[in-house]
């Protein structure tokens, strides 16, 4: 069996990894290492922890890194902060963790001649204009406008200079804005259904015009695996679905598949600096590597996640309240 590192683990991307990597890979055994901070959960991965071996650790942390990269052939690089307000509150750990963690892990795996691939975001590119015909490509030049971004940004050139000088193993891939299972609740959609869920107006930052390119996380996940089986090193893939709706479109369409009235919410105060519009063209992933999304169609991947969210109620209502009075400290 190929021993699978995967960092971030508890975390609402990686463990859907985890799940779509046992359900759907059976070759791999895998280590997961997560700090569980607030965005890691283990029971995110109470199903499968019979299935996997769980590291509670730091990825700064250098002697664990080692020891676990050298007992491994494969790491899937997720560990990250990635809330973009809590970055403009208190950047230092987007930095700590973002930029120091990655070098930590590179060093990890240039000592060890291991595999990596490095998971970053759409947002390094900064944003584009509502009326901009273009898309994001592997080639648009980096611009980000967040410390959140910045950090994303810095660990994805840190992973390009160490391929370069020293000959490490690794690809990387920027993905448009992922949704589904296990995503905290401070995220824009499972924030708007739980809201409806528990009988509290949906939330809509200022006028909600702002376009994200929605991808579902299996979908992300699908794609990082063809990248492992068939990826070169070196190579930067981007990973998207032609999932382009603004944010008042997502919000109306949750209400609508909830069976509520599309206009019954609240606009707030929009967040400093927000980006108006990202856009992926993963023209290269689909042309080289031959991925496809499965959720092609946004409404059934959102019904999907009101689905699961309906259903496992009790994953995030102990958290609720404490999001929700967060979010109204900044009037929103």
């Amino acid at each position: 069996m190929t021993k699978l590192l995967i960092t971030g683990g508890a975390g609402f991307i990686g463990s859907n990894f985890v799940h779509f990597t046992l359900k759907n890979r059976p070759e791999y055994e895998i280590t997961v290492v997560d700090k569980l901070t607030y965005a890691g959960n283990m029971d995110s991965l109470t199903e499968v922890m019979d299935k996997i071996t769980f590291v509670k650790g730091d990825i700064c942390d250098k002697e664990l890194m080692d020891k676990l990269v050298s007992e491994t052939d494969v790491i899937v690089h997720f560990a990250a902060e990635s809330h973009n307000d809590n970055s403009l509150r208190d950047p230092w750990p987007f930095i700590y963790t973002n930029i120091v963690g990655t070098y930590t892990i590179l060093e990890a795996v240039r000592k060890h001649g291991k595999r990596l691939h490095h998971i970053s975001t759409d947002e390094v590119y900064g944003d584009l204009e509502l009326d901009d015909p273009n898309k994001f490509t592997e080639n648009t030049q980096y611009n980000p406008s967040s410390p959140y971004s910045s950090a994303k940004a810095s660990s994805d050139m840190l992973v390009k200079a160490w391929v370069r000088s020293f000959g490490v193993k690794a690809t990387l891939s920027n993905c448009s804005n992922n949704y589904g299972p296990y995503q905290h609740i401070e995220k824009f959609i499972p924030r708007q259904i739980t809201n409806i869920l528990s009988g509290i107006s949906p939330k809509l930052y200022g006028t909600g015009e702002q376009v994200r390119d929605w991808i579902h996380v299996d979908d992300h996940n699908s794609a990082v695996h063809t990248i492992l089986d068939k990826g070169k090193i070196g190579e930067l893939y981007l990973i998207g679905a032609n999932g382009e709706q603004n944010n008042k479109y997502v919000l109306e369409t949750i209400l609508e598949l909830m069976g509520k009235d599309k206009n019954a919410y609240e606009h707030v105060n929009d967040r400093p600096g927000h980006d108006m519009r990202y856009a992926i063209d993963s023209s290269k992933l689909r042309k080289e590597l031959g991925w496809l999304p499965k959720y092609t169609n946004l409404r059934e991947g959102l019904q999907a996640t009101i689905d699961w969210y309906t259903k496992n109620d009790a994953w995030w209502k102990n958290e609720k309240a404490k999001v929700e009075a967060a979010y109204a400290e900044k009037g929103q």
